[in-house]
């Protein structure tokens, strides 16, 4: 059975940077990627002779704009009618780009699935109204080309989709954003002293299996944070987020324990639930990142998720 990967939980640099990789095999190593911005019809962009596209007996050779269109949504499809809109918004910029003669091949990745009688329409509108070779590249093809690349998988650490643990990280992140900008008076701050003793850590982490560098180079120094987050779910004001808090924990948990064997070291499935957590297009939660891994350490020492005993 050929693996297939959930491309859904890219985000759009992600998916961009995995266009770029397949560019770089099917067209050549002269694909050069765009800064992230307004793209002006283009993610990235070759010129010359295509190694093997459309194909190795008939390549397209020429000016190539290459665009990436990702979605988050798991079941969409190029027949919905927003990729149809997406479309529409991409011609003026595809056929501006065709007139300063800066266009002969214009390629369109998209993680959506793509019927058979839907690309080729969508490629006749194109040539319509732009007059250039064009092809609509979706989920499927893209994950043929994994498989017989599967060195962009590892490059791009795609098997990371793979994992099993899931849950609703909307809690979690709601939680991040409202503590960071949740002023805490140092004067209310007690140091928690003993109140992590119900184990040792040094007990907790080889239960876990939890490395000793990690610990020392990447959790210790979130414990300066450990009494805030304490202060800011014990208040009563934040009844909400504690109950918010105790269902993330209690569904992690679960997750975890199930699943703690197809990750091997405990600072995998940390990292992992980090990427789960961690949305881009958040962009309080963007510049806050660093308090999810600090929750995160806070939940593993507060003996909220991992081995107990």
């Amino acid at each position: 059975m050929s693996i297939k990967f959930p491309l859904y939980n890219l985000n759009d640099e992600e998916f961009e940077a995995l266009v770029v990789l397949i560019c770089e095999r099917i067209l050549g190593l002269g694909t050069i990627v765009f800064s992230v911005g307004k793209d002006a019809g283009k993610d990235a962009k070759f010129t010359g002779k295509a190694n093997s596209f459309p194909s190795i007996s008939a390549p397209w050779e020429g000016d190539f704009i290459i665009q990436a269109k990702h979605t988050t949504k798991p079941e969409a499809s190029c027949s919905d009618s927003d990729f149809k809109t997406i479309i529409q918004k991409e011609l003026p910029k595809i056929k501006e780009l065709k007139e300063i003669r800066k266009l002969d091949h214009y390629l369109l990745f998209t993680n959506r699935k793509l019927a058979g009688r839907q690309d080729s329409k969508i490629e006749d509108i194109i040539a319509e109204r732009v007059n250039i070779n064009n092809q609509i590249i979706g989920l499927e093809r893209i994950q043929l080309w994994l498989q017989e690349y599967p060195s962009i998988a590892i490059t791009l650490g795609l098997n990371k989709l793979l994992m099993p643990i899931q849950f609703y990280e909307q809690d979690i992140q709601e939680i991040i954003t409202t503590f960071a900008e949740t002023a805490i008076p140092e004067s209310d701050i007690k140091k928690l002293q003993d109140e992590f003793a119900r184990i040792s850590i040094e007990e907790k982490n080889k239960l876990n299996k939890l490395g000793k560098d990690y610990f020392n180079n990447v959790l210790k120094s979130s414990y300066a944070d450990f009494d805030k987050i304490k202060i800011f779910l014990e208040d009563p004001q934040n009844d909400d987020f504690k109950k918010k808090y105790k269902n993330s924990i209690s569904d992690l948990q679960e997750e975890i324990v199930l699943h703690k064997l197809d990750y091997g070291a405990f600072e995998n499935i940390l990292n992992h639930i980090y990427k789960l957590i961690l949305d881009m297009s958040n962009e309080k939660l963007r510049n806050n990142r660093n308090l999810i891994r600090i929750f995160l350490h806070y939940m593993y020492v507060n003996c909220d998720i991992g081995i107990k005993e």
